[in-house]
């Protein structure tokens, strides 16, 4: 006869847990997971840890209309941008410098991390995503 413990059975709850999500989620979750320390590494200084921007210095990721299109904040990630620019009606004219030393995977890792925490998305925008939409705005 086998007795459970509560950390026994705490262990094997997690256990199945684990084992009953699929490699597209267990993937998603690291992407997440790398996309948060890119984030913090590249992004938070302006637009802060927890995306809501920086007064009127630097617009919020979080909530913000601008992550409608993400062909456009995928390639703003590399290239950056200048000039000025509207988000949530609130006009912004600080130029974002681009992060080129950011491989396509770390930019796919840092999108599925901001499109999960702020867009409104539970899903992985993998590389195979996102590396055709970087040719395409290549400058």
């Amino acid at each position: 006869m086998i007795r459970l413990t509560g950390i026994s059975c705490f262990l094997f709850a997690l256990i199945s847990f684990v084992s009953c999500q699929t490699d597209e989620e267990i993937k998603r979750q690291k992407y997440i997971t790398e996309g948060i320390l890119v984030f913090k590494n590249n992004c938070a200084n302006c637009h802060q840890n927890k995306g809501e921007g920086l007064a009127a210095l630097y617009p919020p990721i979080a909530g913000s209309d601008y992550l409608a299109n993400k062909k456009s904040v995928i390639c703003l990630i590399r290239y950056g941008q200048s000039g000025p620019i509207v988000v949530n009606g609130k006009p912004y004219n600080r130029p974002m410098p681009g992060q080129p030393q950011l491989s396509d995977l770390e930019i796919a890792e840092v999108i599925t991390y901001m499109y999960n925490q702020w867009g409104n998305e539970t899903k992985l925008t993998g590389v195979k995503e996102v590396t055709p939409v970087l040719n395409e705005c290549k400058r």
